[in-house]
């Protein structure tokens, strides 16, 4: 059975088809919640909030072909909200053995921060997750142009603030 039609039992309320397609894409959501936390404690948090409010709302979805890029959503979205609340940086212990690499990665958080929220999103949905810009393009709903758009705007502003060397 592919995964249409697996989303579509799930959305007509298939328990057994729903679990089938949160394990499917499981291993998935985790790295998009990880790419946004940095901590695997908070990504596993990110991640059982993802399902829970999956399957709260899975009847919901509106078309079983963008049943995944749903998921995504509610990931990216569950990992912001976490990310708000704690308002900080996170060192993970990856980057505590790894010191020659330390500086370069705060360094580039910093920059990345200094963008906006939007912009921080296509920035890690393109280059952290290394999605198409047609898949972000459904995943943000909007047009595949104006994704390539914003991540140009983006990218010239990540460029100009490495350039200028100002981090505040």
């Amino acid at each position: 059975m592919d995964e249409i039609d697996l989303a579509k039992r799930a959305i007509r309320g298939d328990e057994q088809a729903q679990l089938q397609l949160l394990t499917l894409y499981q291993d998935t959501m985790y790295r998009v919640a990880f790419s946004y936390l940095h901590n695997e404690h908070d990504a596993n948090d990110a991640l059982q909030e993802m399902m829970y409010q999956a399957l709260k709302n899975m009847n919901k979805v509106q078309s079983p072909h963008y049943f995944k890029t749903w998921l995504v959503r509610i990931v990216i979205n569950t990992s912001l909200g976490i990310k708000r609340k704690q308002n900080g940086v996170i060192l993970t212990d990856q980057i505590i053995e790894q010191p020659q690499q330390v500086n370069e990665l705060i360094e580039l958080n910093e920059m990345i921060s200094l963008l906006t929220i939007e912009q921080q999103q296509l920035i890690h949905l393109k280059y952290f997750r290394d999605l198409k810009n047609s898949e972000i393009a459904q995943i943000q709903n909007i047009p595949e142009g104006t994704v390539k758009s914003r991540l140009h705007h983006s990218l010239s502003k990540l460029k100009r603030i490495f350039r200028e060397g100002d981090m505040s």
